[in-house]
Protein backbone atom coordinates (compact mmCIF):
# COMPACT_ATOMS: atom_id res chain seq x y z
CA UNK A 1 0.00 0.00 0.00
CA UNK A 2 1.36 3.51 -0.80
CA UNK A 3 0.43 5.88 1.56
CA UNK A 4 1.30 9.09 -0.44
CA UNK A 5 -0.89 8.26 -2.94
CA UNK A 6 -4.24 10.48 -2.56
CA UNK A 7 -6.22 7.25 -4.25
CA UNK A 8 -5.24 4.89 -1.76
CA UNK A 9 -7.30 4.76 1.10
CA UNK A 10 -6.57 3.37 4.68
CA UNK A 11 -8.51 -0.40 5.84
CA UNK A 12 -11.27 -0.56 7.89
CA UNK A 13 -11.74 -2.60 11.02
CA UNK A 14 -15.22 -3.00 12.89
CA UNK A 15 -15.53 -1.43 16.38
CA UNK A 16 -16.47 -4.13 18.80
CA UNK A 17 -20.05 -6.21 17.29
CA UNK A 18 -22.22 -3.50 17.41
CA UNK A 19 -20.23 -0.84 15.51
CA UNK A 20 -19.13 0.77 12.82
CA UNK A 21 -16.64 0.38 10.39
CA UNK A 22 -13.36 2.81 11.30
CA UNK A 23 -10.72 3.33 9.47
CA UNK A 24 -7.41 1.57 11.18
CA UNK A 25 -6.15 4.94 12.36
CA UNK A 26 -8.01 7.63 14.15
CA UNK A 27 -6.82 11.12 14.13
CA UNK A 28 -6.93 12.91 18.43
CA UNK A 29 -7.72 16.31 19.37
CA UNK A 30 -5.84 16.76 22.30
CA UNK A 31 -5.52 20.87 22.36
CA UNK A 32 -4.03 20.42 19.06
CA UNK A 33 -6.67 22.34 17.36
CA UNK A 34 -5.35 25.33 20.05
CA UNK A 35 -2.02 25.43 19.07
CA UNK A 36 -2.25 24.97 15.15
CA UNK A 37 -3.22 27.72 12.86
CA UNK A 38 -6.72 27.38 11.32
CA UNK A 39 -5.77 26.86 7.78
CA UNK A 40 -3.02 24.15 8.65
CA UNK A 41 -5.56 22.06 10.91
CA UNK A 42 -8.30 22.54 7.58
CA UNK A 43 -5.33 21.38 5.64
CA UNK A 44 -4.51 18.60 7.64
CA UNK A 45 -8.15 17.33 8.46
CA UNK A 46 -9.19 17.17 4.23
CA UNK A 47 -5.80 15.53 3.88
CA UNK A 48 -6.62 13.07 6.55
CA UNK A 49 -10.18 12.56 4.94
CA UNK A 50 -8.55 11.92 1.61
CA UNK A 51 -6.88 8.97 2.83
CA UNK A 52 -9.86 7.54 4.46
CA UNK A 53 -8.98 8.36 7.73
CA UNK A 54 -13.00 7.93 9.12
CA UNK A 55 -12.70 8.57 13.00
CA UNK A 56 -11.73 11.95 14.95
CA UNK A 57 -11.70 11.83 18.46
CA UNK A 58 -12.90 15.32 19.83
CA UNK A 59 -13.89 15.89 23.27
CA UNK A 60 -14.77 18.41 26.20
CA UNK A 61 -10.90 18.81 27.74
CA UNK A 62 -11.25 20.66 31.39
CA UNK A 63 -13.79 23.23 32.56
CA UNK A 64 -13.80 27.32 32.21
CA UNK A 65 -10.96 28.74 32.73
CA UNK A 66 -8.55 25.52 32.21
CA UNK A 67 -5.94 25.94 30.88
CA UNK A 68 -5.36 25.86 28.13
CA UNK A 69 -8.47 27.32 27.49
CA UNK A 70 -11.55 24.93 26.32
CA UNK A 71 -12.26 25.19 22.61
CA UNK A 72 -10.42 22.71 21.32
CA UNK A 73 -13.84 21.14 20.03
CA UNK A 74 -15.43 24.08 19.20
CA UNK A 75 -12.43 24.88 17.04
CA UNK A 76 -12.92 21.16 15.25
CA UNK A 77 -16.34 21.94 14.28
CA UNK A 78 -15.58 24.49 12.58
CA UNK A 79 -12.46 23.10 10.78
CA UNK A 80 -14.30 19.74 9.47
CA UNK A 81 -16.98 22.14 7.82
CA UNK A 82 -14.14 24.36 6.23
CA UNK A 83 -12.31 20.90 5.50
CA UNK A 84 -15.45 20.01 3.58
CA UNK A 85 -16.30 16.55 5.19
CA UNK A 86 -20.03 15.52 5.68
CA UNK A 87 -21.16 14.49 8.64
CA UNK A 88 -21.90 11.05 7.20
CA UNK A 89 -18.24 10.95 5.92
CA UNK A 90 -16.73 10.34 9.29
CA UNK A 91 -17.28 9.23 12.46
CA UNK A 92 -17.45 11.23 15.78
CA UNK A 93 -15.67 9.87 18.52
CA UNK A 94 -16.68 11.89 22.28
CA UNK A 95 -15.49 11.57 25.36
CA UNK A 96 -18.01 11.20 28.82
CA UNK A 97 -16.26 11.78 31.91
CA UNK A 98 -17.54 9.97 35.39
CA UNK A 99 -15.84 12.29 38.23
CA UNK A 100 -19.31 14.38 38.38
CA UNK A 101 -21.84 11.22 37.93
CA UNK A 102 -24.55 10.57 38.38
CA UNK A 103 -25.30 13.94 39.66
CA UNK A 104 -24.14 15.42 36.46
CA UNK A 105 -26.01 13.08 33.86
CA UNK A 106 -24.27 11.37 30.86
CA UNK A 107 -27.03 13.26 28.75
CA UNK A 108 -26.42 16.46 29.80
CA UNK A 109 -22.70 15.57 29.45
CA UNK A 110 -23.48 14.77 25.78
CA UNK A 111 -25.95 17.08 24.67
CA UNK A 112 -22.99 19.83 25.70
CA UNK A 113 -20.26 18.04 24.03
CA UNK A 114 -22.20 17.82 21.02
CA UNK A 115 -24.19 21.38 20.99
CA UNK A 116 -20.17 21.90 21.03
CA UNK A 117 -18.80 19.98 18.51
CA UNK A 118 -21.45 21.35 16.00
CA UNK A 119 -23.84 17.77 15.39
CA UNK A 120 -26.44 16.07 16.67
CA UNK A 121 -24.97 12.55 17.48
CA UNK A 122 -21.72 10.73 18.53
CA UNK A 123 -20.75 7.35 16.61
CA UNK A 124 -19.03 6.36 19.79
CA UNK A 125 -18.79 7.68 23.36
CA UNK A 126 -15.54 6.63 25.39
CA UNK A 127 -15.94 6.63 29.54
CA UNK A 128 -12.95 8.05 31.01
CA UNK A 129 -11.15 6.34 33.82
CA UNK A 130 -12.99 4.52 36.54
CA UNK A 131 -11.37 7.10 39.63
CA UNK A 132 -14.00 6.15 42.23
CA UNK A 133 -15.77 3.80 43.67
CA UNK A 134 -19.36 3.28 44.26
CA UNK A 135 -20.52 4.19 40.57
CA UNK A 136 -24.14 1.92 39.92
CA UNK A 137 -22.63 0.18 36.64
CA UNK A 138 -25.91 -0.73 35.90
CA UNK A 139 -27.54 2.22 35.95
CA UNK A 140 -24.28 3.73 33.72
CA UNK A 141 -24.91 0.55 31.37
CA UNK A 142 -28.87 1.66 31.52
CA UNK A 143 -28.30 5.59 31.01
CA UNK A 144 -26.16 4.67 28.04
CA UNK A 145 -28.62 2.37 26.30
CA UNK A 146 -31.12 5.22 26.76
CA UNK A 147 -28.74 7.46 24.57
CA UNK A 148 -28.21 4.93 22.20
CA UNK A 149 -32.49 4.68 21.72
CA UNK A 150 -32.72 8.37 21.49
CA UNK A 151 -30.78 8.50 18.44
CA UNK A 152 -27.56 10.90 20.40
CA UNK A 153 -24.83 7.97 20.41
CA UNK A 154 -24.28 5.17 18.28
CA UNK A 155 -21.93 2.81 20.80
CA UNK A 156 -19.96 3.25 23.75
CA UNK A 157 -16.66 1.84 25.27
CA UNK A 158 -13.86 3.08 27.78
CA UNK A 159 -10.75 4.39 28.84
CA UNK A 160 -8.54 2.63 30.81
CA UNK A 161 -10.73 0.47 32.57
CA UNK A 162 -9.75 -2.85 34.65
CA UNK A 163 -10.83 -6.13 32.93
CA UNK A 164 -12.95 -7.06 35.80
CA UNK A 165 -15.08 -3.79 35.47
CA UNK A 166 -15.66 -4.09 31.77
CA UNK A 167 -16.48 -7.89 32.25
CA UNK A 168 -18.79 -6.53 35.01
CA UNK A 169 -20.40 -3.91 32.18
CA UNK A 170 -20.62 -6.71 29.58
CA UNK A 171 -22.69 -9.23 31.87
CA UNK A 172 -24.85 -6.57 33.11
CA UNK A 173 -25.72 -5.40 29.68
CA UNK A 174 -26.36 -8.85 28.47
CA UNK A 175 -28.94 -9.69 31.21
CA UNK A 176 -30.41 -6.31 30.42
CA UNK A 177 -30.92 -7.12 27.22
CA UNK A 178 -29.16 -4.08 25.56
CA UNK A 179 -25.56 -3.29 24.02
CA UNK A 180 -21.91 -3.35 26.36
CA UNK A 181 -18.59 -1.74 25.39
CA UNK A 182 -17.76 -2.18 21.99
CA UNK A 183 -14.40 -0.59 22.41
CA UNK A 184 -11.73 -0.53 25.45
CA UNK A 185 -9.40 2.49 24.94
CA UNK A 186 -5.61 1.21 26.00
CA UNK A 187 -2.49 2.39 26.31
CA UNK A 188 -0.74 0.50 23.78
CA UNK A 189 2.99 1.21 22.95
CA UNK A 190 6.30 -1.00 22.17
CA UNK A 191 6.50 -0.17 26.07
CA UNK A 192 3.35 -0.71 27.69
CA UNK A 193 2.20 -3.96 26.41
CA UNK A 194 1.33 -5.85 29.54
CA UNK A 195 -2.48 -5.20 29.54
CA UNK A 196 -3.60 -5.38 26.36
CA UNK A 197 -1.85 -8.45 25.89
CA UNK A 198 -2.48 -10.34 28.72
CA UNK A 199 -5.02 -12.85 29.26
CA UNK A 200 -7.77 -11.09 31.17
CA UNK A 201 -7.90 -8.88 28.19
CA UNK A 202 -7.95 -12.18 25.63
CA UNK A 203 -11.08 -13.58 27.50
CA UNK A 204 -12.88 -9.49 26.46
CA UNK A 205 -11.37 -9.86 22.97
CA UNK A 206 -12.83 -13.22 22.68
CA UNK A 207 -15.77 -12.15 23.53
CA UNK A 208 -16.31 -9.30 20.34
CA UNK A 209 -15.04 -6.28 22.49
CA UNK A 210 -12.09 -4.30 20.25
CA UNK A 211 -9.48 -1.92 21.37
CA UNK A 212 -8.37 1.25 20.16
CA UNK A 213 -4.70 1.76 21.11
CA UNK A 214 -3.53 5.51 22.68
CA UNK A 215 -0.83 6.86 24.59
CA UNK A 216 1.33 4.95 21.62
CA UNK A 217 3.87 7.42 21.89
CA UNK A 218 4.56 7.88 25.14
CA UNK A 219 3.50 11.51 25.10
CA UNK A 220 6.14 12.13 22.22
CA UNK A 221 8.77 10.38 23.73
CA UNK A 222 9.16 7.31 22.29
CA UNK A 223 9.07 9.51 18.95
CA UNK A 224 12.32 11.30 20.44
CA UNK A 225 10.96 13.76 22.13
CA UNK A 226 12.66 12.76 25.18
CA UNK A 227 11.99 16.23 27.23
CA UNK A 228 8.36 16.35 26.09
CA UNK A 229 7.30 20.11 27.09
CA UNK A 230 3.46 19.25 27.47
CA UNK A 231 1.78 17.03 29.82
CA UNK A 232 2.39 13.72 29.17
CA UNK A 233 -0.45 10.59 30.41
CA UNK A 234 0.04 8.75 33.26
CA UNK A 235 2.88 6.29 34.23
CA UNK A 236 1.54 2.93 35.55
CA UNK A 237 4.22 1.05 37.03
CA UNK A 238 6.26 3.80 36.99
CA UNK A 239 8.83 2.95 33.83
CA UNK A 240 9.30 6.08 32.13
CA UNK A 241 12.68 6.53 33.02
CA UNK A 242 13.27 2.47 31.17
CA UNK A 243 11.47 3.94 28.48
CA UNK A 244 13.15 6.92 27.68
CA UNK A 245 16.21 4.61 28.06
CA UNK A 246 15.06 2.29 25.59
CA UNK A 247 15.06 5.28 22.51
CA UNK A 248 17.96 4.68 21.34
CA UNK A 249 17.26 1.17 20.56
CA UNK A 250 14.20 2.48 19.21
CA UNK A 251 16.11 5.07 17.05
CA UNK A 252 18.63 2.09 15.82
CA UNK A 253 15.61 -0.38 14.72
CA UNK A 254 13.67 2.19 12.93
CA UNK A 255 16.98 2.97 11.10
CA UNK A 256 17.71 -0.61 9.95
CA UNK A 257 14.08 -0.94 8.90
CA UNK A 258 13.91 2.50 6.61
CA UNK A 259 11.75 4.17 9.09
CA UNK A 260 11.03 6.40 11.49
CA UNK A 261 10.23 5.90 15.29
CA UNK A 262 7.11 7.07 15.10
CA UNK A 263 5.80 4.91 12.21
CA UNK A 264 7.47 2.29 13.87
CA UNK A 265 5.40 2.84 17.39
CA UNK A 266 2.29 3.46 15.28
CA UNK A 267 3.22 0.12 13.02
CA UNK A 268 3.36 -1.92 16.53
CA UNK A 269 0.22 -1.06 17.51
CA UNK A 270 -1.75 -2.17 14.06
CA UNK A 271 -0.30 -5.86 14.86
CA UNK A 272 -2.83 -6.53 18.04
CA UNK A 273 -5.64 -8.30 16.21
CA UNK A 274 -8.10 -6.73 18.57
CA UNK A 275 -6.87 -3.78 17.80
CA UNK A 276 -9.65 -1.99 15.50
CA UNK A 277 -8.03 1.64 15.07
CA UNK A 278 -4.39 3.79 16.55
CA UNK A 279 -5.40 6.80 17.82
CA UNK A 280 -2.89 9.62 17.11
CA UNK A 281 -2.17 13.20 17.28
CA UNK A 282 -0.68 15.02 14.23
CA UNK A 283 0.28 19.18 14.47
CA UNK A 284 0.94 19.62 10.43
CA UNK A 285 0.31 17.59 7.29
CA UNK A 286 3.76 16.23 6.99
CA UNK A 287 3.44 14.53 10.42
CA UNK A 288 -0.19 13.34 9.46
CA UNK A 289 1.27 11.89 6.19
CA UNK A 290 4.59 10.30 8.43
CA UNK A 291 2.07 8.48 10.45
CA UNK A 292 -0.15 7.11 7.67
CA UNK A 293 2.83 5.34 5.96
CA UNK A 294 2.60 3.34 9.03
CA UNK A 295 0.33 0.64 7.41
CA UNK A 296 3.00 0.55 4.35
CA UNK A 297 5.35 -0.32 6.99
CA UNK A 298 3.31 -3.46 8.53
CA UNK A 299 2.25 -4.50 5.28
CA UNK A 300 5.99 -4.43 4.12
CA UNK A 301 7.98 -6.20 7.52
CA UNK A 302 4.49 -7.93 8.92
CA UNK A 303 3.06 -8.61 12.16
CA UNK A 304 4.75 -11.19 13.08
CA UNK A 305 8.16 -9.73 12.41
CA UNK A 306 7.58 -6.30 14.12
CA UNK A 307 6.27 -8.17 17.10
CA UNK A 308 9.55 -10.22 17.39
CA UNK A 309 11.79 -7.00 17.23
CA UNK A 310 9.61 -5.23 19.47
CA UNK A 311 10.12 -7.35 22.34
CA UNK A 312 13.27 -6.20 23.87
CA UNK A 313 11.28 -2.68 24.29
CA UNK A 314 8.32 -4.28 26.02
CA UNK A 315 9.46 -1.65 29.66
CA UNK A 316 6.17 -3.01 31.46
CA UNK A 317 6.52 -6.64 31.27
CA UNK A 318 6.22 -8.46 34.95
CA UNK A 319 5.56 -4.85 36.25
CA UNK A 320 1.71 -4.29 35.44
CA UNK A 321 -1.35 -6.68 36.16
CA UNK A 322 -2.37 -7.56 33.13
CA UNK A 323 -6.13 -7.01 35.10
CA UNK A 324 -5.55 -3.13 34.49
CA UNK A 325 -6.17 -0.58 36.53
Amino acid sequence: MTISSSTTLLPKRRIGTKGPMASVLSLGSWHIYDRMDFSDSVAMVREAADHGLNMFDVGVYGFPGHQPPVFTDVLFSAIIRAAGVERDQYLLSSKLWLEGYPEQSLRAQLENALFRAGTDHADIAVLGDLRKDGIDLRRLVLDLAELEESGLLGCWGVNNWSAGNIQALLDIAAEEGVNGPQMAQLKYSLSRRSIADGEPFAALFRQGLTMQASDVMEGGILAGKLNPGREVGRDPGSIRDRIIDSFPGIKALSSDLGTTPAQLCIAFTLTHPANATTLFGASSVEQLRSNLAAVELVERVGSDELRRLAEPFWADKGVVSPEGP
